[in-house]
């Protein structure tokens, strides 16, 4: 079971040392899916039109990036390091903005641009098997247009997509700036089906380690301390990252769309402190486990310290009429043997009453 796991590490810490000593803005990929050919999608629409094109040359997508309708330009797996060099110098993007791009360790962030403003995220969501997966995002938006990188064809964006196909939708008559915050509103509101998950776990370890502390528990608690702060550390710098875009003075952001982004940081400031309490929640069932688990013992050692207390008189009897001396009077009498056994069991019925009264048992 861990050595998977080990080398996954291994693997992972291997992609991580591929940028030591390359020139800051090199383009390195520095996560676990490679080899992924680069797909790129478009969709491109405005109040009463709705194309989506699968361009096959660079060209093509820069043509879509500076069309006058609303592009979203989604670029699926970014592990072609120069394919996306290539692509991202044609868009007009900053070498340092291509680095991070394809940097799956990168924290979230923000970097304001003159012409275009650029995000990382993280997307996580559940897969067919209730995993979380961890995608790197990176989200870029331009006067007219938003170009998103991402690592695996899923994603939490089919809601976005159903939305912008029906003509009424208000996403439809608004320009890339809205759909900047539609993408990314989708990616916060999915943190909560995680939390909910988590919550989930959180609540059947709790009946586990009440009903049941195993050594297993107390490893799944671990693994859930893990995940928990795992998560933390990609979610819990995004509502700062809002904050930044509500007070932006960018003109690629309208004060309509900063209206929206506020709701989204109210969601973000739910989402933190929802995962502060699962973070002590986490911490604290491993003492809940320790205490239950020295609880437990203490009931064994009780148990026994009765059966103990019990026998060291009976021994006692047994240990005096074992001796071997001749001249022990009680030896001869002809209903000794019963009368021993009479006192032994008298005694025996005696100390489970007394314990009974005192609730020791």
């Amino acid at each position: 079971m861990k050595k998977p796991k080990i080398k996954t590490h291994l693997k992972k810490s291997s992609q991580i040392l591929r940028k030591k000593g390359k020139a800051p803005g090199t383009v390195t990929y520095t996560g676990l899916r490679e080899n992924a050919l680069s797909v790129v999608s478009v969709i491109d629409y405005d109040e009463n039109k709705f194309i989506v094109e699968k361009p096959k040359t660079i060209e093509e997508i820069n043509f879509f990036k500076n069309s006058k309708l609303t592009t979203w330009i989604d670029v699926t797996g970014i592990s072609d390091e120069s394919y996306i060099d290539d692509l991202g110098k044609l868009l007009g993007l900053n070498s340092l903005v291509l680095e991070d791009a394809v940097n799956t360790q990168q924290r979230p962030k923000i970097d304001e641009y003159d012409d275009y403003i650029f995000g990382v995220f993280k997307m996580l969501y559940l897969n067919d098997k209730q995993e979380i997966v961890y995608e790197h995002l990176a989200i870029t938006l331009f006067e007219s247009s938003v170009v998103v990188f991402q690592e695996l064809k899923d994603d939490v964006f089919n809601g976005v997509r159903e939305r912008i196909k029906t003509k009424s939708g208000r996403i439809r008559t608004r320009g890339a700036d809205y759909l900047f915050f539609a993408l990314l509103d989708a990616v916060v509101d999915n943190y909560f089906e995680i939390l909910e998950g988590i919550n989930h776990k959180i609540e059947e370890l709790e009946e586990e380690v009440y009903d049941n502390p195993r050594p297993e528990v107390a490893q799944r608690i671990q693994e859930l301390k893990k995940e928990v702060l795992k998560i933390r550390r990609y979610i819990f710098p995004v509502k700062e990252l809002v904050s930044r875009l509500v007070d932006s003075e960018s003109k690629l952001i309208s004060k309509d769309t900063k209206l929206f982004l506020r709701d989204i940081h109210d969601h973000c400031i739910e989402i933190n402190e929802s995962l502060q309490i699962y973070r002590e929640m986490s911490m604290s069932l491993m003492e809940m486990y320790m205490s239950n688990m020295s609880n437990k013992m203490n009931e064994v050692m009780k148990v026994l310290t009765i059966m103990a207390s019990i026998f060291i008189p009976l021994t006692f009897i047994a240990g005096v009429y074992g001796m071997n001396f001749d001249k022990i009077p009680e030896l001869h009498w002809e209903h000794g043997y019963a009368m021993v056994w009479g006192v032994m069991i008298v005694t025996f019925i005696g100390m489970l009453i007394y314990f009974k009264r005192k609730n020791w048992l």
